[in-house]
């Protein structure tokens, strides 16, 4: 495998994608591979998504041995099959997905109060609805999405705390339908993509939800930050001698 262009430490993040819509994914995840690096003088910080065929072997070839960031909300098939594979297959070090960094919980509820406080609301008079994608073949989605908003509601107090997926009961409509007119909704989705763009919204419309709606978290200010310091740690954690 050809060597890396920097002497400096390497990381590649790596996202699901859309078959539909490559090239915009692959944008998005660019941008966000470019504010992380921003975050990590010295490092070459890059991005593939498993949906552009052979990006991601055309981006370890030329980073030459980089850690391998899963932009996934949960530890489901792509992370423990498809890409744990592909990684050790490729002798590379792979972290655990965005969404089971313990740090995300401390942003999430940071983020939430602070969206609270700007719209003058209680937290303990407002029900949280927490949107995810769900599976009809695995749990580990729905199981993700559940510690989260468990933690949420453990961690802030709110009214209630509700979980709706696209693809698995609770529904989307179905969980955000009687909600109080006091609600607020997380998107627990990684990137900007189908479901975000349409799903939820015809969820919602068929729900009445009129809640405001918080943006994948791709597009949080504090998420480059999240996942330099993951880097960082799993940098400073490695062997000796071990090219990252």
């Amino acid at each position: 495998m050809p060597s890396s262009a920097s002497s400096g430490p390497t990381a590649l993040i790596v996202a699901h994608g859309s078959p539909s819509d490559p090239d915009g994914q692959e944008r998005a995840l660019a941008d966000l591979a470019a504010r992380a690096a921003a975050h990590l003088p010295g490092w070459q910080v890059s991005s593939a998504t498993l949906a552009c065929k052979g990006r991601l072997e055309e981006e370890c070839a030329r980073l030459g041995t980089p850690m391998i960031y899963p932009f996934f909300m949960a530890e489901g098939y792509f992370t423990r099959n498809v890409l744990a594979q592909k990684s050790a297959d490729l002798g590379l070090t792979m972290l655990p997905p965005f969404g089971v960094d313990p740090a995300l919980e401390d942003v999430a509820e940071t983020v939430l109060r602070d969206r609270l406080r700007a719209l003058g609301w209680e937290v303990a008079e407002t029900d949280l609805l927490i949107a995810a994608h769900g599976s009809a073949v695995s749990k580990t989605s729905r199981n993700s999405a559940q510690r989260f908003a468990k933690e949420m509601m453990a961690r802030c107090g709110f009214l209630s705390v509700a979980t709706g997926y696209v693809e698995e009961p609770p529904f989307l409509a179905d969980a955000a339908r009687g909600l109080g007119a006091q609600s607020i909704c997380l998107a627990h989705f990684a990137l900007r993509s189908g479901h975000v763009e349409v799903d939820l919204p015809e969820a919602f419309e068929v729900a009445r939800f009129r809640g405001p709606v918080l943006p994948p978290m791709i597009e949080w200010p504090e998420t480059p930050g999240l996942i330099a310091n993951s880097l960082l740690a799993a940098h400073a954690s490695l062997p000796a001698g071990r090219p990252s």
